[in-house]
């Protein structure tokens, strides 16, 4: 990362946002002797990087790279060469170099030891303020003036010889990002913004809602559009979230928007075949109810069997072994954006060259969840906010090294 090629302050850059991608941006830039001042609206920077540590903080993953790759979809051409220049490798050994040690669990998920974002996120200022980085926060951009110079709300104004665009996406607003920027932008070509990883909205009966909320459903596997996902399910008072839910929410957000809903079949009992489980179900009740048949025969949870029971309820006559392998849930919209872990959308990916500077303007370049691209979770959120805000500053070294 460390690079010889411009003189020490030869420059004056600004990155505006002080998320991930901008901080890997400034780090690159002020490496090669860039003087590099990072804007900020919040009062401190990282904040979605502390929200993301309180789940340990999945930096990356171990899987091989062009399997990696692929987990970004329509994307994925596009994000190779960003992630070839910075790879998950390249990442693990980024942050040991910053005193973090990595582990990588049974899933093949790389986490740092101390499972928590706040050790690395300190490392992380300290060397960028060793390498000369300055931080305004509270610094709430607004664009640019008629001189060029960056302007911001409480009337300061910064002359920049490029800038690096990382303010975010528009998920959990509250953390500092909340898609403001597309306003800004109104010569750029910007795909709408919308829910990503998120939950969905199932019409749930009282009963079942005030009985379940909160609840797992695991183990489960989800189907959708010829894709099963094993994991875990978590229902919510308005519908459904979890980890293999969100899995599938790029495909489900999609067909809902074309369709008006989605249907997504749940299996409730993934390590079960469908025979065995039949054979199961076929002894007579003997006055057992249905809630405690299900339980013994076919070892369901209490959540399981609400499922059951509200699908019986709304008039389901499919027979109730390949009811429990393929239950149907219709949902009807995706979760916001405030709930939404990341964001679909942002800057059409032809609007920046190979070096992330915008076409339309010079020296102007963009990164992170800024730029049209999503990725389920699993580490490939970081990983890509990370490899395109190296990417970014390269490109700025490259610009201003006349390269």
């Amino acid at each position: 990362m460390q690079s010889n090629s411009l003189p020490s302050h030869s420059h004056r850059v600004a990155v505006i946002g002080g998320g991930p991608a901008g901080l890997m941006a400034a780090e690159v830039m002020a490496a090669a002797g860039l003087a590099v001042t990072v804007f900020d609206r919040m009062p401190s920077l990282g904040r979605r990087l502390l929200m993301a540590g309180r789940g340990g903080l999945n930096l990356t993953h171990s899987e091989p790279l062009a399997a990696f790759t692929a987990r970004y979809g329509t994307a994925a051409a596009w994000m190779a060469p960003h992630l070839d220049a910075f790879p998950p490798a390249a990442l693990t050994a980024w942050c040991e170099s910053l005193g973090q040690p990595v582990f990588t669990g049974s899933s093949g998920r790389i986490f740092p030891r101390a499972m928590k974002a706040s050790p690395l996120l300190r490392a992380w200022l300290a060397r960028l303020a060793d390498l000369g980085v300055a931080i305004a926060a509270r610094a709430d951009w607004t664009g640019w003036d008629e001189t060029g110079a960056l302007a911001f709300a409480d009337g300061r104004r910064f002359a920049a010889d490029a800038v690096v665009l990382a303010l975010g996406g528009a998920s959990w607003p509250r953390l500092g990002a909340d898609g403001g920027w597309t306003a800004l932008l109104p010569d750029i070509a910007i795909t709408p913004l919308r829910p990503a990883n998120c939950g969905f909205a199932v019409a749930w009966s009282a009963p079942f809602r005030s009985r379940h909320a909160g609840q797992p459903v695991k183990p489960v596997a989800l189907t959708f559009a010829g894709q099963r996902i094993r994991g875990e399910a978590m229902i919510a008072a308005a519908g459904i979230e979890g980890g293999a839910v969100y899995a599938l929410s790029a495909a489900l957000r999609d067909a809902i928007a074309r369709d008006g809903a989605a249907l997504l079949h749940l299996d409730l009992h993934p390590d079960l075949d469908a025979a065995t489980l039949a054979a199961r179900l076929a002894e007579p009740r003997r006055g057992a109810s249905l809630s405690g048949f299900l339980r013994k025969r076919a070892g369901l949870s209490p959540v399981a069997i609400g499922l059951v029971q509200e699908a019986l309820h709304g008039g389901d006559t499919t027979p109730l072994p390949a009811l429990i392998k393929a239950l149907p849930l219709r949902l009807t919209a995706p979760f916001g954006l405030a709930r939404a872990i990341s964001t679909a959308g942002g800057i059409a990916l032809d609007e920046v060259d190979a070096h992330l500077m915008l076409r339309r303007r010079p020296g102007v370049f963009v990164a992170g969840e800024m730029l049209d691209w999503e990725a389920p979770t699993g580490g490939y959120l970081l990983q890509g906010c990370l490899a395109t805000g190296a990417a970014a500053g390269r490109g700025v070294i490259a610009r201003l090294s006349g390269r």
